[in-house]
């Protein structure tokens, strides 16, 4: 058993959300009691016991919405690449990436965004992947990594017709293999769903051979509406709105994660709130972009559960959060918005959209929930209470005030030292990795 106390407490749980120095006693992969600090020493004598020196505690991040094959592409220049449009970044960026990664480098890309994610304090991470340089195997590949370093992860590929027939075939059965994989494992670390790119560049048939390899129990992580190219083309191809051709193809439903969701009008909201589907909001990818601000205020105002991402943007929640505090103020011109929404998405919906994958209690500190805990050097120079916790995080946080991270009762830092991983090795393993893309990407007839 391990204690972890001597600081503020932030439970994120509504009947004991602040606990004043405060601890956690962790027993295996479960959090057993918490309380004062004075009154769990006294009780647990034989428990190894941690002091933070007045730290903040907190539960383990949850992103809803990654990009792991995005990682060795910060820096990258690539010949002639000058976008015009939100189809120009994907082409010209992100499919040509994802065309030529190799397994080493989807391998290298996953331990790279995993460990940023333990020195962030991110703890559970739904992924949407992408190499169609290497279809088979990937997924493995990258569950293999996020059980080395401990992280959990639900991992999808990401299937499109936009590399031809054999490519999305090859996709499907990628994730079909990989959610069956999951099944037979158990365990409550690693999970699985159907990936899908984005309704413009998948085609009914494609989108029927997903949901005839999907088990009913499973869902599809998809985007939805990300730019205004996506609705046009299922305008004109289809004759109806994206939400409703996923409906229509049987997509939809509580265990699918759509992200983005920007240009999607109020009938569309109505659907997916009355079939349960998630949303991810990512907010710098948006603006990053520039393909909009979606309607997440309302999304959430309606009752249906919105959670926050990243989209490989950056592996850092707080920033995230701190971004869509200011960006729906300034899209709304109102200064009232997104006060309470944004942390609502962040510390309470990702937890219920993870716990539609996983068993254990995510993103709360409460006797049986995960032991995914996180501890901040964070000493606030304002009083905090109950009552503007949320007010110190998105004004005083940060992922690089994280100082130590535990996962499934294990620590993965400590005191900002990795544990067990040497961080200057993986990094230039990295660089000579990014090395061979950036130069595949550029060579001549490319």
């Amino acid at each position: 058993m391990i204690l972890i106390g001597g600081g503020n407490v932030i439970t994120w749980d509504r009947e004991r959300p602040f606990i004043e120095d405060g601890a956690v006693l962790t027993d295996g992969g479960r959090i057993r009691a918490l309380g004062s600090t004075k009154e769990l020493k006294e009780t647990w004598k034989d428990a190894e016991y941690v002091d933070v020196r007045g730290r903040l505690i907190m539960p383990g991040l949850i992103n809803m919405h990654e990009h792991i094959y995005s990682a060795l592409s910060r820096g990258i220049s690539i010949n002639g690449y000058a976008p015009k449009g939100f189809l120009d970044i994907l082409d010209g960026m992100w499919w040509t990436i994802d065309r030529h990664l190799t397994e080493a480098q989807t391998r290298k890309s996953a331990r790279a965004t995993y460990i940023d994610c333990i020195k962030n304090g991110v703890t559970t991470v739904f992924d949407h992947h992408a190499s169609y340089g290497s279809v088979s195997g990937s997924l493995f590949a990258i569950g293999e990594e996020a059980r080395d370093l401990g992280v959990r992860t639900c991992l999808c590929y990401e299937v499109s017709d936009r590399d031809g027939e054999e490519k999305a075939l090859a996709a499907i059965r990628e994730n079909r293999d990989f959610i069956q994989y999951t099944k037979q494992l158990g365990g409550d670390d690693l999970k699985a769903m159907m990936g899908l790119h984005a309704s413009f560049t998948l085609s009914d048939k494609t989108l029927e051979a997903c949901r005839a390899d999907t088990p009913e129990d499973v869902g599809f992580h998809i985007h939805v509406a990300e730019g205004i190219e996506d609705l046009h083309d299922c305008l004109h191809k289809h004759g109806k709105r994206i939400v409703n051709r996923l409906m229509d193809m049987d997509i939809l439903g509580e265990k699918t994660l759509t992200a983005h969701c920007i240009y999607v009008n109020p009938q569309e909201m109505e659907l997916l709130k009355a079939t349960d589907t998630m949303v991810v909001h990512n907010p710098e990818s948006n603006m990053g972009n520039a393909c909009g601000c979606p309607p997440t205020m309302e999304m959430v105002r309606r009752g249906i559960l919105t959670g926050l991402g990243t989209d490989g943007y950056t592996h850092d929640m707080f920033e995230s959060y701190k971004a869509a505090n200011v960006l729906h103020k300034h899209s709304l011109c109102d200064p009232g918005a997104a006060w309470a929404e944004v942390p609502q998405m962040l510390f309470y919906n990702n937890r219920q959209m993870a716990n539609r994958y996983f068993d254990v209690p995510l993103g709360i500190l409460k006797e049986g929930a995960a032991a995914d805990i996180i501890v901040a050097d964070y000493d606030p120079l304002t009083p905090m209470t109950a009552d503007n916790l949320t007010g110190h995080m998105v004004f005083g946080m940060s992922g690089n005030k994280v100082v130590s991270t535990m996962i499934n009762g294990v620590f993965r830092m400590k005191d900002r030292e990795l544990i067990g991983i040497d961080e200057a090795r993986e990094m230039a393993e990295c660089r000579e990795e990014a090395g061979k893309l950036w130069a595949s990407i550029n060579s001549k007839g490319e």
